[in-house]
């Protein structure tokens, strides 16, 4: 079982950053992809971003791209979320989700945190 809990969400105005932090426990986090996703309401969850084990590998949405960096670091048992220029359509909740796969397809992943809430103002 593997444990994840994000944190860093709150209000910031359009143009403005945030970091994302989930902190895992449970089994060994290193062997585990990471994904973020994003809700926002009325709408599906969908993927924001991927970092393999190694952090070799990220993948990111088309529509984060250039704006948000995914890194981890496994001495911590932590992945970030670095969201940049931020916009009022960023505006969902956020997750963090483990995965042995390389996916960014939630339905591969394997678990989750709670989210974390981002509002982006205009």
């Amino acid at each position: 079982q593997v444990q994840l809990v994000e944190s860093g969400g709150g209000l910031v105005e359009a143009g403005g950053s945030l970091r994302l932090s989930c902190a895992t426990s449970g089994r060994a986090f290193s062997p585990y992809a990471m994904g973020w996703f994003r809700q926002a309401p009325g709408k599906e969850r969908e993927f924001v971003g991927f970092i393999s084990y190694s952090a070799n590998t990220t993948l990111y949405a088309n529509s984060v791209k250039g704006r948000f960096t995914i890194s981890r670091d496994n001495a911590k048992n932590t992945v970030y979320l670095q969201m940049n220029s931020l916009k009022p359509e960023d505006t969902a909740v956020y997750y963090c989700a483990a995965t042995r796969s390389y996916s960014t397809d939630k339905s591969d992943y394997n678990y989750w945190g709670q989210g974390t809430q981002v509002t982006v103002s205009s």
